[in-house]
């Protein structure tokens, strides 16, 4: 008898092990915020069985069917018994977009001049800075000079030399705030100019893969990451700028240590105007009539598993061709872009581009006939693997972008 609940001891003591062990590794890749689709169940893909409740009640298909757009707390809870965690789940409609992945050019002019660098005016014998004295910093937009919008590098060119030495008022924007300081060119002794000291950029190009269409609000959406600029590694403060077509003419095959990159031939055919550059990539409004007519079904994060998936890409002209990859969840929950860790195991794209390079950021990642994700950046040390963004994430940035939209054009 002792050795019978001898052994039920040790039994219990496994499992609770097990259990707590569980409870652990759950709780690591639980996040606070999730999306269920109104007509489908809220699941959590777990080694052992959690369930959803809701005031004392199982979640169910079909529950939240009339109830689009609300937010629910919903106690997750092991084997329907043991709770461990409370998440907000908010009801979304059935999402569908048109899948793209095809190359596309940027062509932005930012919100003003970017001060891409400095340089000492050497002027009487002396280095001198008066930019760097008047508080400018690398990353500093100049939007106006005495009270003069800046548009271009001419723009501010022409000012500064036309001085004379007096001194000038700024209008900067740092961090979205803005200031105001006092800039006194100097007088180069090598070119007999004025100077201030700076180097600045209006306007940036490149390529990259458009990720979807959403025909629901007419926004198209690439990158799955921010354009930023080359020298500051800040993202553009973007003013306006164009979508076009794009076809990849060359690859720059990618190595341990050096990324490889598409490269493309811009056309001056506009698919978009850009309305957004954020952290979730680029975002405007469709300029043309884009075909929707077959359109795939969002996958929600909650419902994408590590594995096998396909990331569409293009490599050579204008035309998506699907190739193997592998997911995993990434652990990094505070991070709105990188939430997947791709992995490609096609060999013709490998052989092709050593896996990801730059210009392949907004292929879409689709898995099991859904859109799960893009891709978003490379690893340097490792081509074949990069990071990838929830598509959720993409299209409710969308969205906004389509509200913002809607406000302008009822003003």
């Amino acid at each position: 008898m002792k050795k019978v609940i001898k052994g039920i001891c040790v039994l219990l003591l496994v499992f609770c092990g097990y259990v707590f062990t569980s409870m652990y590794i759950i709780g690591e890749k639980i996040e606070p915020n999730y999306k269920v689709n109104c007509e489908q169940e809220f699941k959590i893909n777990a080694p052992i069985p959690v369930t959803a409740v809701y005031n004392g009640q199982k979640v169910s298909r079909g529950m939240y069917e009339n109830q689009v757009g609300e937010s629910f707390n919903v106690d997750l809870k092991l084997f329907g018994i043991i709770p461990f965690s409370t998440v907000n789940v908010e009801v979304v409609d059935n999402m569908h977009v048109k899948v793209l992945g095809e190359p596309f050019g940027m062509k932005v002019y930012t919100n003003g001049v970017l001060v891409v660098d400095t340089k000492d005016i050497v002027t009487s014998g002396k280095s001198y800075n008066p930019a760097k004295v008047a508080g400018i910093k690398v990353g500093d937009y100049i939007k106006t000079v005495n009270g003069k919008i800046i548009t271009c590098n001419e723009d501010l060119l022409q000012l500064v030399t036309e001085s004379e030495g007096s001194s000038m008022t700024f209008e900067v924007i740092r961090d979205s705030k803005s200031f105001t300081c006092k800039v006194t060119p100097a007088l180069e002794s090598e070119t007999s100019l004025y100077r201030i000291g700076i180097w600045v950029r209006d306007s940036s190009a490149g390529v990259g893969t458009l990720t979807f269409y959403s025909p629901t609000n007419n926004v198209v959406c690439g990158l799955g990451h921010g354009i930023c600029d080359s020298d500051t590694k800040s993202l553009l403060d973007v003013y306006n700028g164009e979508l076009v077509k794009a076809e990849v003419v060359d690859v720059q095959k990618g190595s341990n240590g050096n990324p490889g990159a598409l490269k493309g031939r811009l056309s001056f055919d506009v698919i978009a105007n850009i309305e957004l550059n954020c952290e979730q990539g680029v975002y405007g409004i469709a300029a043309q009539e884009i075909d929707n007519t077959t359109l795939t079904e969002i996958s929600l994060k909650q419902n994408v598993k590590d594995g096998a998936a396909q990331i569409l890409c293009t490599v050579n002209g204008s035309t998506p061709k699907l190739y193997e990859c592998e997911i995993k969840k990434s652990k990094k929950h505070d991070s709105k872009t990188q939430n997947l860790i791709v992995t490609i195991t096609d060999k013709e794209l490998i052989a092709s581009t050593g896996g990801i390079v730059q210009g392949m950021s907004g292929s879409p990642l689709i898995q099991n006939g859904k859109l799960i994700g893009a891709v978003t950046h490379v690893l340097v040390n490792d081509p074949t693997r990069g990071y990838g963004i929830f598509i959720e994430n993409m299209l409710e940035t969308a969205n906004q972008v389509a509200e913002e939209q809607a406000k302008k054009d009822a003003s």
